[in-house]
């Protein structure tokens, strides 16, 4: 019935072919520099009449007050191979692929090259505060190398952590968007396999509402600054 509404309510906005009024915008802190300011310019020239507001929010906390009408979409991100199932309600459109990194001190990197994360099972890893994905996919791809990782430091802001792994006295995990600058000291190394995907979400039925519908265009014409990126496919969760 809210979808059906939703949708009721974008085609009288349709009405308007040009998009305008306030959008709220919740992003991921991830997400900030390399999606959501890119989207409020892109924004700016192409809809100026509408008024985009930013708001910080991980996914954990973003889904939920989208759900609730307090956000008209959100900026987050997915890890695959946890598997989670998108939010009911909702339309989820792909943006591209962030891999996984290793952050690690440089005194490490033989060790690593040579066996692997297993080279790491004795150190001291830096993760986001649990409840988080960024967490479980640390947990998941430690456990799947033969241990459990010791987590002696948790950081809201994964890329300041770094400079805990520039010590020389930790290591982690974390997207490639948040170590393109590490400090002197601390290595990185791209982790095989699939990482996480950046992905805009909207309430399902949301999708024609001229505000809401020109949010995933302006962001998707932010994905050729990254050089991998799947074709967009609308993920619609009942």
């Amino acid at each position: 019935m809210l979808t059906a509404l939703e949708r009721a309510e974008g085609a009288v906005r349709a009405l308007d072919a040009e998009p305008g009024g306030e959008l709220a915008v919740g992003c991921a802190p991830s997400a900030l520099a390399t999606v959501a300011a890119p989207l409020v310019a892109e924004l700016a020239v192409r809809h100026p009449r509408l008024r985009p507001r930013i708001v910080q929010a991980d996914p954990e906390e973003a889904v939920p007050q989208l759900r609730a009408r307090r956000l008209d979409l959100a900026v987050t991100y997915a890890y695959p191979l946890l598997g989670a199932p998108p939010a009911p309600g909702t339309t989820t459109v792909p943006l591209f692929e962030d891999p996984l990194c290793l952050a690690l001190p440089q005194a490490l990197v033989p060790a690593y090259e040579r066996d692997g994360l297993a080279a790491l099972r004795e150190a001291d890893w830096v993760s986001a505060p649990a409840p988080s994905s960024c967490r479980e996919m640390l947990l998941h791809a430690c456990r799947n190398a033969g241990f459990t990782p010791r987590v002696a430091h948790e950081c809201g802001d994964l890329r300041a952590g770094l400079w805990l792994v520039a010590t020389g006295r930790a290591v982690s995990i974390l997207p490639r968007l948040l170590c393109d600058a590490p400090p002197p000291g601390a290595a990185v190394r791209e982790l095989p396999g699939p990482g996480r995907t950046l992905d805009v979400q909207v309430r399902a039925g949301t999708e024609t509402q001229p505000a809401v519908a020109a949010a995933p265009h302006g962001a998707d014409r932010t994905r050729g600054a990254h050089p991998t990126h799947p074709p967009v496919k609308r993920i619609t969760a009942p």
